[in-house]
This record gives structure tokens, sequence and C-alpha cells, in this order.
């Protein structure tokens, strides 16, 4: 893409977080949970981005604050240096959440991961001493 790369520390970020409707909006959702999707992973919110033809780069060690546990972010540039908009469409960091959320359902990623998280762990099992009380 046309943007530069020296100044992608001026770029926007996008974590996962703002999108998941999993979170609430105390953890860090900003869009409705009604528009958000499940679970979205930096690679899926990327392709998202590839896709409005928005340049962007993925920085997989960086973690969200509020959740320092949530790794990875997106950085993203919606303006060239001139000003100008890459996808008319989207004028706003608001508007790119909610169209890429709108997207990232539909992921070729996501259809074999849905049935992988459908299987959940089974509950905490009994820990402690086997066996018979003395009397």
């Amino acid at each position: 893409m046309d943007g530069n790369i020296s100044n992608i520390k001026k770029w926007n970020i996008l974590y996962p977080v703002y999108m998941n409707s999993k979170k609430t909006i105390a953890e860090g959702r900003r869009i409705s949970a009604a528009k958000a999707c499940e679970n979205p992973t930096c690679v899926e919110i990327a392709d998202c981005c590839n896709h409005f033809k928005i340049p962007n780069a993925v920085e997989l060690d960086k973690a969200y604050p509020r959740d320092y546990m949530q790794l990875g972010r997106v950085r993203f540039s919606l303006k060239r240096d001139d000003g100008t908009l890459y996808n008319p469409a989207i004028s706003s960091k608001k508007q790119l959440m909610l169209h890429v959320a709108e997207l990232v359902p539909r992921h070729p990623g996501r259809t074999k991961k849905q049935e992988a998280a459908t299987t959940s762990n089974a509950g905490p099992s009994k820990s402690g001493k086997g066996g018979k009380k003395k009397r």
C-alpha cells in the first residue's frame, strides 16, 4: 500500500475486544452487542481491513490494557498523507468497527473454528484425599 511505513506509530489502533459481543462495555466493547461478533481475532480484523483496502499492521505482541491476557491489536490508517480517505465508505474508527464486525462471522477461517469451540472443557474434578476416615 502507499502508506508511509515509518509513520506507523501515528496510525489508529483496533483491539479485538472493541468488537467482541462476549464483552461488556466496561470490559472494553465499543459497539452495540447486537452488531458485535463473537471473539474476533487480529488476523480476521486485518483480513477485513485488507478487504476494505485499508492499510493495516498486526501487532501480536501487544496486549489490551484493561485485559492484558488479550494479546494482539491491529494498527490501521483511514487516510492517506494528503488527507483523502482510502475507502470513501469508511470515514471513522466506529464505522470501520461496524463494517469489520459484520464481515468477521463470514471469514473463511471461521466455519472450522466454530465447531471446535463448541466442545468445552469439563467441570472441576474433585480434589482431596480419597478413602475412609478413621474413627
